[in-house]
């Protein structure tokens, strides 16, 4: 019998439309072998135009009624894609090829998409996210003061301020050299007011250029990925992993460190500590390992600090702690976690004078005329909030912040200890790392949605180093991380 696929589908998936070119032939009593599928890959790519299937998910004919009248589909991958609509007129402007590499989309909207499908599904279910590191409580008095004080100032002739310089106003910039860097050889001239430390990740891949190989811990932050995908350094996605790249693991086995041993020509190392997701700190040794493999191997490191407030032991909160880094390493912090600037979108970089390119040209100039380029400056009023943040109310108000976070975080880390699970991280970030082992994270990020309504971060949206663990982040209310504790010992009892 000689069906065509779409035809095929349809009939054994009535309530799903499919978007199908070419035709399957098969015998009505079993199901067809890759070898009857000559025009596709080992996997047949479906677009599924129903909110229903979404990417990288599989389903076989075993687990729905069995109908003998109708023909096996045997395993068929599935992959979400937006609907094409018909229309009359297209540019002549090519798609960028980088974007198709990426798969599906990008992690925390697609959380966010299947939280608001559980809420469409069950309207009255009372959902407690401890998924996305979003920070919950109030920014405290003396940022918004500071900021509110500036805002007004701008409806005077005396106080107002237009453009401001792109690398950030000079107090801030000098106050944030002398609060994290002190006598750490970074000075003001080497740091770069943002509006955030995800946009400079994305700078500083402009500035790497499309022509370099980069290395991220495996499981790691999706920007350093993905922005690398998009900037064309990457090759085709296959086995959860895109070719060259470098997947450093880091779980429990090598206390979340990688072997960097088994690192192979790397020119830009993606390396964030305390980490996300896993909530490990590496400490000076293993940063001291770091920096003398960028030098042996003559690269560059990206060091995100953006939870290094965080740390409680001695583990270093800068990469320029350690002798060497300033001649291998980029740093990028941000007031997001510290000071719940999620959404005033304050951050910096430090790119220090010492850091060269393999001809000898200061890396900081090109990235100086990458911010000149792309961007007109951190806005005037956050950078007045950043500058309360630095002073000595504002250094006690963001250590006030973090210690209740970090409360969260031990309430969070006592609850699955005692349910049995394997929890890592907590200590020094304020996200706990659970092991579900044999089980899919996405499972489990369904599991205790379903059972719980409690969004949490399946690891593998990390990377494959995260498959069987799903992230928990303790930026909650207080009341909230309670009840989600008081939730999930019910389930796991």
């Amino acid at each position: 019998m000689r069906r065509s696929g779409r035809s095929l589908l349809s009939s054994v998936f009535p309530k799903y439309s499919f978007d199908l070119s070419l035709s399957v032939s098969v015998a009505a009593d079993r199901s067809p072998s890759l070898s009857e599928l000559p025009s596709m890959d080992a996997s047949m790519s479906v677009s599924l135009n129903s909110p229903h299937f979404v990417a990288h998910t599989s389903f076989t004919t075993s687990k729905l009624k069995h109908d003998t009248s109708r023909p096996s589909l045997g395993i068929c991958k599935c992959v979400s894609s937006p609907p094409t609509e018909q229309t009359a007129y297209a540019t002549k402007v090519s798609r960028n090829a980088n974007m198709a590499k990426l798969q599906a989309g990008y992690l925390f909207p697609e959380i966010a998409r299947r939280r608001a499908a559980h809420l469409s599904k069950y309207p009255d279910a009372q959902v407690i996210s401890l998924g996305i590191g979003d920070t919950t409580e109030p920014v405290p008095d003396v940022m918004t003061n500071a900021m509110s004080e500036r805002a007004r100032a701008l409806s005077t002739v005396e106080g107002y301020s237009g453009y401001g310089a792109e690398q950030g106003e000079k107090k801030l910039r000098s106050a944030i050299a002398s609060t994290y860097y002190k006598d750490l050889g970074i000075d003001e001239s080497d740091i770069f007011v943002s509006d955030g430390a995800k946009c400079d990740i994305s700078r500083l891949q402009v500035l790497f250029g499309s022509n370099v190989k980069i290395a991220v811990q495996d499981p790691s932050y999706p920007a350093y990925v993905d922005s690398s995908v998009i900037m064309g350094q990457t090759g085709l996605y296959e086995n959860q992993r895109y070719r060259n790249i470098e997947y450093m693991r880091c779980d429990p086995q090598n206390s979340f460190f990688p072997d960097l041993s088994l690192i192979s020509n790397a020119d830009v190392i993606f390396f964030c500590s305390p980490n996300n997701p896993t909530g490990s700190a590496a400490t000076r040794e293993q940063l001291t390992q770091l920096v003398q493999y960028a030098k042996k191997t003559r690269s560059i490191i990206v060091y995100d600090s953006a939870y290094a407030m965080y740390i409680s032991d001695d583990c270093p909160r800068s990469i320029f702690e350690i002798d060497g880094a300033k001649e291998v390493a980029i740093e990028t912090s941000s007031f997001s976690k510290y000071a719940g600037f999620t959404g005033i979108r304050l951050g910096w970089t430090v790119v220090p004078k010492e850091l060269l390119f393999s001809d000898g040209f200061p890396v900081a100039k090109d990235f100086n005329r990458i911010v000149c380029t792309c961007f007109n400056g951190a806005s005037n009023i956050a950078q007045a909030g950043g500058l309360a943040c630095l002073s000595p109310e504002g250094l006690k108000a963001m250590q006030s912040t973090i210690n209740f976070y970090r409360e969260n975080t031990q309430i969070i880390m006592d609850t699955f200890t005692k349910l049995g699970f394997n929890v890592y991280g907590g200590k020094n970030a304020p996200y706990v790392w659970v092991h579900f082992p044999g089980r899919s994270s996405w499972n489990v990020f369904a599991e205790i949605l379903e059972k719980a309504n409690v969004v949490t971060t399946p690891g593998s949206g990390f990377g494959p180093g995260g498959e069987g663990f799903i992230r928990v982040s303790a930026f909650g209310h207080r009341e909230n991380v309670l009840e989600a504790s008081r939730r999930l010992s019910q389930l796991y009892k």
